[in-house]
């Protein structure tokens, strides 16, 4: 990228541009993370600058939009209305995720947006060693079944909207996440108590913030590991 392209694009002075590679100038926090998030690297990586640190932090905390305390308390309503803003992408990672699964009314919003957005769901491999290990930690021993019945809700999606994308994963799960353009809901997962009961963190995504970059790699990582469903991921037999 050239000096005029770079200042152009951030809406800066070219000559400005010059200044910071070749007088060493720390450029204003805003042009700092405008430039970064333009080149796709940390802050960091082009000043070395106690600011920036601080900036970080500051930014990864303005990433964060509210907290809830347990899943329960999101309101219901939340979750479909961030599949209805989508315009890019919907990005679904959990093992079962039952509640969406048995909600009509989000499966319809599926159905709308999957012709003009990319959908990809991530649900847990029923059979694998991971989901029966989140099950027993849970106390319940049933995450199988509950992600078999998620998948026999979802079974009519799969033939007569085979352009949202399903696939299985065997990874441990660390947090659940929906994913909505540059809008994020993630639901912690916490040693010996059911999802529904751990916190849940709304985000939308700023440039140089990084957390939500976190998480929505996380995705990405699981999905290019993961499988397509097979009959008999839904059946059992």
């Amino acid at each position: 990228m050239t000096v005029q392209q770079l200042a152009e694009a951030i809406e800066v002075n070219p000559k400005t541009v010059e200044r910071w590679i070749t007088q060493g100038k720390v450029p204003y926090r805003r042009h700092q993370y405008a430039t970064a998030s333009l080149l796709n690297v940390d802050v960091t990586t082009l000043w070395d600058d106690t600011r920036s640190l601080d900036s970080a932090t500051d930014l990864c905390k303005a990433e964060i939009v509210t907290v809830y305390p347990h899943r329960h308390v999101v309101p219901t309503e939340l979750w479909r209305e961030m599949c209805e803003r989508a315009k890019e992408r919907i990005d679904i990672l959990v093992y079962a995720g039952i509640g969406l699964a048995e909600d009509p009314r989000f499966l319809s919003v599926l159905k709308v947006k999957s012709q003009s957005v990319a959908i990809r769901v991530l649900m847990g491999d029923p059979a694998c060693e991971a989901v029966i290990r989140r099950g027993i930690d849970e106390g319940h021993r049933i995450m199988d079944g509950k992600i078999r019945n998620a998948l026999v809700n979802y079974r009519p999606l799969f033939t007569s909207h085979p352009e949202i994308a399903f696939r299985l994963h065997d990874t441990v799960l660390y947090n659940s996440i929906y994913r909505v353009d540059d809008e994020m809901l993630v639901n912690t997962h916490v040693y010996g108590i059911g999802a529904y009961l751990a916190p849940v963190l709304h985000l939308r995504r700023l440039p140089g913030g990084g957390l939500f970059d976190t998480f929505a790699n996380s995705v990405q990582q699981t999905w290019e590991g993961a499988r397509p469903v097979a009959e008999h991921d839904i059946t059992g037999a």
